[in-house]
């Protein structure tokens, strides 16, 4: 099984465009793993991105693919899904596309809880276009956009979601690459709107402007602040703090933990069974049903 994810892989593209300590390549191959498990025809797969660092993603996955423009990403995979509800639609977004350029898509999504699965590598900036602050991007922390401390509160991704209304919010991060495999595929079989934000490092700009180490050490944070659902410290802020500078101790202050795991699990009916439910009333009324039971 290993090796499987090499089918969705498209190794001509190698080598990874991604700077040396990014959570993304990681995701990437999480997502292609996820792909593999499920056994996931690639011709029945769109995965949708918009423009970021993680939205470079597509370039190396060999199924459907549209590459939109950014905060976009939502927006083009709620047109595919709506069109072709049979098919599996991944949306694959930054915390700039997802939160901050795309934020208004990413709730109407999880509104509409139209079957999309979103995986938002969210790095705390804008990782690709030089480290401006995002929507994530936590208070004080300093981006070149905010050489100073930025001077407002970042989204928390996963309490957005479940206050919009998604029927299956997660979070991991890069380091858990096994959790990390394990919620995109449960993901990937919801049949609502379904969100895994991943922690991920962002060692060129944020983690360097905001002296956390090196990537081993960045990497090393992200595993010392997990806290799984219901495990001591996992009912801490559900945000992604800012961590702590190497000669800070404790490593892990409540505010600073990442709380993981399955976050939400709602069974509401997804926006295809809801949207079949109008038609098919419509065209009862209308004295049309044979028609759309014929289609």
């Amino acid at each position: 099984m290993s090796l499987d994810y090499r089918r969705y892989l498209d190794e001509t593209a190698l080598p990874l465009m991604w700077c040396p300590g990014c959570g993304d390549g990681t995701i990437l191959k999480a997502l292609l793993e996820a792909f593999a498990s499920l056994g996931l025809e690639r011709e029945r797969v769109v995965v949708v991105t918009g423009i970021g660092c993680w939205g470079k993603a597509d370039d190396y996955i060999r199924t459907n693919a549209i590459h939109g423009t950014h905060g976009r990403a939502l927006a083009v995979a709620t047109g595919v899904k709506a069109y072709r509800p049979d098919l599996t639609v991944v949306a694959l977004m930054g915390d700039g596309d997802c939160a901050t350029i795309g934020g208004n898509h990413f709730i109407h999504a999880a509104r509409r809880n139209i079957g999309i699965t979103a995986v938002v590598s969210n790095n705390l900036n804008y990782g690709m276009t030089g480290g401006q602050f995002s929507g994530t991007t936590p208070a004080g922390s300093k981006t070149s956009t905010s050489p100073y401390g930025h001077a407002e509160d970042g989204f928390d991704l996963c309490r957005l979601a479940d206050a919009a209304g998604a029927n299956f919010v997660a979070r991991t991060t890069a380091y858990h690459y096994r959790q990390m495999v394990r919620l995109i595929k449960e993901a990937l079989l919801e049949p609502g709107f379904a969100m895994v934000e991943v922690a991920s490092p962002c060692p060129t700009y944020y983690g360097r402007l905001n002296r956390q180490g090196s990537a081993r050490e960045m990497w090393r944070s992200l595993k010392d602040r997990a806290r799984s659902v219901g495990e001591e410290g996992g009912e801490a802020r559900t945000g992604v703090a800012p961590g702590q500078r190497p000669d800070e101790e404790p490593r892990s202050k409540p505010a600073d933990v990442i709380v993981t795991g399955v976050l939400v699990r709602r069974t509401r009916p997804d926006f295809a069974a809801r949207y079949s439910d109008v038609c098919r009333r419509a065209m009862k009324e209308g004295g049309g049903e044979a028609q759309l039971d014929a289609r």
